[in-house]
Order: structure tokens, then C-alpha cells, then sequence
């Protein structure tokens, strides 16, 4: 990860936890990349207090036990460098709720420190509202929606673009929304996530929007620079094997 994510992670502020920051700004250049039980080892030997500081910061968060890092395999930065046509990050399954936030972290940095290479991607969020929120209250949280604001404001001159997929879009930080040129609605009947949308896409007729709580299924509204002019459209049926289907709960 990135400094600045991992002083997230450990709610680490360079200012005012300056010795334990400066151990982690400095620890991978002296001892470099080691996995989780190497490294509380390695700062339980040394003679630094910071360091003997950092290591209880890690055991009282618990995060050397976290079941998302890659511990020698290969990382999920390793698979998108390999430039596969596509890949699925999960982030179901975690034990904790921020493993998830931190590994999303982790790769969009990554995407962001390797803008130069100009590599065409397209990055689609699902269920948006869970990693951009507009009330972050975790540092990491916070450092996940600015990256992903700024991904959305800047990425696409360097081939970065980006897809937000949300049932909630007043969820989702105003920021991100308002760089979106595209949008793609839905059946939708909560009029607060309606009068939002009408107010951050401007290209999107407010009568259309008005009728999206009537839409049938595979109907939805387009609007922007993807379609001549905004319209309801009906989706055709999928021509591949549509798997998954809704839990049946008997009555």
C-alpha cells in the first residue's frame, strides 16, 4: 500500500504521531517488504521505542491478522498488471468491514501511480455507495472517496474511466456524481435520490426522471454524451446464460 494509505489504516497523522509516522516512512527502506509475523519480529527487536509503538498500534487494531494480504502471493496489483482482458475484485467475505475498503484503496492507488503507463481501463465501481461516501468516518474511508473523486475528475486523460454502479446515488459523493457525462437510470422511487439526480445531471429531462418510478423491468432512462438526445429505452434480453437468480423464500 501506498504511505498515505497505510498511515490511514493505522490512524496515523504525520504531525501529531510524528515518531511513528517517521518509522513507517522509513521502515520498508531499511528492513524492505516483510509479512505480518516478520514484521511484529522485527519491531519487537529493535530498541526504538516508536518502533515498540507502531508494533502495539498494529496488535491493538488487530490488522496483522486481516485475511487480506497477500502474505508472498501474488497481490491484486500483481493481477491487474498482468493486463488480463478482465478482473473481479471481491470484496464480500472479509471479517471486518474495513479489509474490503483497504484493499479497493490499494489497487485504485495503484491505478492512480501508474497513470503514466496510459494503459486503457475502465474501472466499474459496483454498489458505489459503499466505497465513495459523502460522510467518510474512517481515515481510510476518507482516502478511498478522494482518490476515487479524482479518478472520476482527471483519469480520463490518462485512459482511466470510470463506471459508478449505485441504487443510492445520493449516497454517493456529490463530486464523483457530478463528473459523470453519462447517465443510465433504472426503475428508481425514492424522490430524494431522484431530486438529487436532477440536480447533479443537468442533461437528463426532468420529465423522464419524473417517470422512472413507473418503468417497467429492462426499461431505463439514457442521457448524455452517450445517446443523440435522452430517451426511455427497453434493454433486449441477454443472449449469454444469465446465472444467479433471487433467493426463493417459501410463504
Amino acid at each position: 500500500m501506498a504511505l498515505r494509505a497505510r498511515a490511514a489504516l493505522l490512524q496515523i497523522d504525520p504531525v501529531r504521531d510524528a515518531d511513528e509516522y517517521n518509522v513507517l516512512l522509513h521502515l520498508e527502506g531499511e528492513i524492505g517488504p516483510l509479512e505480518s509475523d516478520r514484521l511484529a519480529t522485527v519491531l519487537r527487536e529493535s530498541d526504538d521505542p516508536a518502533k515498540h509503538a507502531l508494533l502495539r498500534r498494529l496488535e491493538n487494531l488487530g490488522v496483522l491478522e486481516w485475511d487480506v494480504w497477500a502474505r508472498g502471493q501474488a497481490s491484486a496489483e500483481d493481477v491487474v498488471d498482468a493486463h488480463p482482458r478482465a478482473t473481479v475484485v471481491d470484496l464480500g467475505g472479509f471479517r471486518e468491514p474495513q479489509e474490503a475498503k483497504v484493499a479497493a484503496l490499494a489497487v485504485l492507488d495503484h491505478l492512480w501511480a501508474t497513470r503514466e503507463q496510459r494503459e486503457p481501463m475502465l474501472i466499474v465501481i459496483d454498489e458505489a455507495h459503499n466505497l465513495c461516501r459523502p460522510d467518510p468516518e474512517t481515515d481510510v474511508e476518507a482516502a478511498l472517496t478522494e482518490r476515487i473523486v479524482q479518478i472520476a475528475a482527471e483519469g480520463r486523460k490518462y485512459g482511466l474511466w470510470l463506471v459508478l454502479s449505485t441504487q443510492r446515488p445520493s449516497k454517493v459523493h456529490v463530486n464523483a456524481l457530478s463528473q459523470c457525462d453519462n447517465l443510465a437510470l433504472m426503475r428508481m422511487s425514492s424522490p430524494r435520490d431522484l431530486a438529487e439526480l436532477g440536480d447533479v445531471f443537468g442533461y437528463a429531462p426532468a420529465d423522464l426522471l419524473a417517470a422512472s418510478p413507473h418503468f417497467l423491468q429492462g426499461q431505463a432512462l439514457f442521457a448524455g454524451g452517450f445517446v443523440p438526445e435522452a430517451s426511455v429505452v427497453q434493454v433486449a434480453a441477454r443472449w449469454t446464460h444469465e446465472g444467479g437468480s433471487d433467493v426463493a423464500v417459501p410463504l
